[in-house]
């Protein structure tokens, strides 16, 4: 059997990831901003704000109705793009064009 076959149920799998890319990111940026409003409140400087992996999968898996599995691969895959700040357990949206 030719490998290029064998291959593309991986590929339909990397696809459909990416493919939450974009509203992953809408997601990471409203809770990012939840979490900058909350430091303020509290009177910290808001550019430590940072979501938790595991928050921002656990939303994800509610809003797009999929696995929690599933969800972790978006985050993974978010991580290894460099689409994100990635530090310990937290990831925070890439500052653009600073």
């Amino acid at each position: 059997m030719n490998s290029q076959f064998q291959k593309q149920p991986d590929f339909k799998q990397q696809q459909g990831v990416q493919s939450f890319y974009e509203p992953a990111l809408q997601i990471l940026s409203e809770i990012q901003e939840q979490k900058k409003l909350s430091l303020l409140k509290k009177g910290y400087d808001e550019n430590n704000a940072a979501v938790t992996k595991i928050e921002f999968s656990q939303l994800m898996a509610r809003r797009f109705r999929i696995t929690i599995y599933l969800a972790d691969q978006i985050v993974s895959s978010l991580v290894k793009s460099n689409s994100v700040e990635s530090f310990g357990g937290y990831v925070k949206p890439k500052v653009v064009g600073v």
